[in-house]
């Protein structure tokens, strides 16, 4: 069990038989009446952010995440990805479905985080950003700028970001995972 008086950003509950984690909380000491805290909530497994207050020192039950660091080796049909723990050597199969968006972003040999909540995988976190060569896009044409208009690109992993103008096929550009915007270009 868990005080609410003891949130933090990050930390994960258990409500209504789901998983959320404190995203923004603040303690409120009205000049008349008890204190509350007022939180915003992530549900792990859905991604939808609810508010929602609680008295101040009320108990919930905290969850227990595992987080276990895993590569990724392979897709397995259109379907299924197959990671790799790294220090037990055991494979696991995941679904699209249980990755998420970030599995547009996976490349093989990339190492990734897998949370699970009671034995039941909620959630996979990439890094923030990725390196990944550009396959397909517009060419670019002389006098394009890096103040000009963007294009769609598609990457080596399917994934289609929008770049700037003078960006070509074959180069390498890096990718934050988090709302799928160019950074820049890597060499």
């Amino acid at each position: 069990m868990i005080s609410s008086n003891d949130f933090r950003t990050g930390t994960t509950i258990e409500l209504d038989g789901q998983v959320w984690r404190v995203i923004e909380f603040l303690h409120v000491k009205p000049g008349k009446g008890s204190a509350f805290v007022r939180t915003k909530l992530k549900n792990v497994m859905t991604g939808n952010v609810n508010e929602r207050t609680f008295r101040a020192g009320e108990s919930l039950p905290q969850a227990v995440v595992e987080k276990r660091d895993m590569q990724f080796v392979y897709p397995q049909g259109d379907n299924e990805y197959v990671f790799m723990d790294m220090e037990s050597y055991e494979q696991e199969a995941l679904t699209r479905e249980a990755i998420g968006d970030g599995a547009k972003y996976l490349k093989e040999g990339m190492s990734v985080s897998i949370l699970k909540w009671q034995e039941r995988v909620i959630g996979v976190d990439l890094p923030n950003t990725v390196v990944l060569q550009v396959v397909e896009t517009d060419p670019g044409v002389k006098g394009d700028t890096a103040q000009g208009g963007t294009k769609p690109a598609k990457v080596e992993t399917g994934a289609e970001v929008m770049v700037p103008l003078f960006i070509t096929i074959g180069e390498k550009i890096k990718i934050d995972t988090r709302d799928n915007s160019y950074l820049g270009r890597e060499n």
